[in-house]
């Protein structure tokens, strides 16, 4: 096994951890909580590339959905995942996947960071809300109204701070060979 893929691996188990604490970090609003998940799936995609940010996130979601309480509030198992919110969950390998295709294409710039979790943010969003409608029956304005506009200024606040924190975590990764 080379040491490159074990570093790799490693720092994808260490990402998939973050987002299971960072979920537990919190504001209950029904039906969506506002949790710092999505920091933590931004840094991932930024700083693992695409296939091994979606693999962390991907490990999260199969934890949650194993049962073991890692979604928001302590929650876990296929309740969840098929539940109103289970697209979003969904949604963050989405997010982790092409945050960090974006990257990769475009570099650590501010800029570069900041359009990349944004794009992310849209591929949380639109399968979260998509399995939102379909699950409640709920029109688009209605959905949008609960599940997306309350979110996106916290959203906001995540990704200037996830930006600014792979940007000071990117050099001493790419001094360790990752």
């Amino acid at each position: 096994m080379r040491t490159g893929f074990t570093q790799k691996m490693t720092l994808a188990a260490l990402m998939c951890a973050l987002i299971c604490v960072c979920s537990q970090i919190q504001i209950p609003l029904p039906p969506v909580p506002l949790s710092l998940s999505l920091l933590a799936v931004y840094l991932a995609g930024s700083l693992l590339g695409p296939s091994w940010s979606a693999a962390a996130a991907g490990a999260y979601v199969l934890l949650g959905a194993a049962g073991l309480p890692v979604y928001a509030g302590f929650a876990g198992g296929v309740s969840v995942l098929f539940g109103p919110t289970g697209g979003f969950l969904l949604g963050y390998i989405a997010c982790a996947w092409l945050c960090g295709r974006f990257v990769r294409r475009f570099g650590f710039s501010r800029r570069a960071l900041i359009l990349s979790m944004s794009a992310g943010t849209l591929a949380c969003y639109l399968p979260g809300a998509l399995w939102f409608m379909l699950l409640t029956g709920t029109d688009l304005s209605r959905t949008l109204a609960v599940c997306v506009l309350p979110f996106l200024p916290g959203d906001a606040l995540k990704v200037l701070l996830a930006a600014a924190l792979a940007r000071r975590m990117e050099k001493p990764l790419r001094s360790m060979g990752l």
